[in-house]
């Protein structure tokens, strides 16, 4: 299937791509909030910037999306451009892991997330997050 847009608006497209403070990540922290709990979103100072920090109990959770983080479910390789984009994802694969093993060496509990299981079912996905940072 051939994209349906010119190469320059995909570019465009691309670019505007938020990395922080997206629908699923902002509606996953409103109700995370609304329930008591008490965190930062995208602290600097941590490695990777999580999406959900909470230093004092040495928690992360990263919410990686299907696309960019390379989702062995529903990743799927665009057809233009293709080494980039092998290259790019595959990066983006072995920095997580590199995130991932840091944490657990230095002592962090992290819990990942995929965009998909936010849409497939929500209220579990919240309560396990939910029940990770909390205890």
């Amino acid at each position: 299937m051939s994209d349906h847009v010119s190469k320059e608006k995909r570019s465009e497209i691309m670019r505007s791509v938020k990395s922080t403070h997206t629908k699923l990540e902002d509606r996953i922290t409103k109700d995370l909030w609304a329930q008591g709990l008490r965190f930062r979103k995208n602290t600097k100072t941590l490695l990777g910037k999580p999406d959900i920090s909470i230093k004092t109990k040495k928690k992360v959770v990263f919410i990686d999306s299907c696309f960019w983080h390379g989702c062995p479910l529903h990743f799927k390789l665009p057809k233009s451009n293709v080494d980039f984009w092998k290259n790019k994802i595959n990066k983006n694969i072995q920095r997580d892991i590199a995130f991932t093993d840091f944490y657990k060496s230095n002592g962090w509990s992290i819990l990942r997330i995929w965009e998909h299981d936010i849409k497939s079912d929500y209220p579990a996905t919240l309560e396990k997050i939910y029940l990770f940072l909390r205890n």
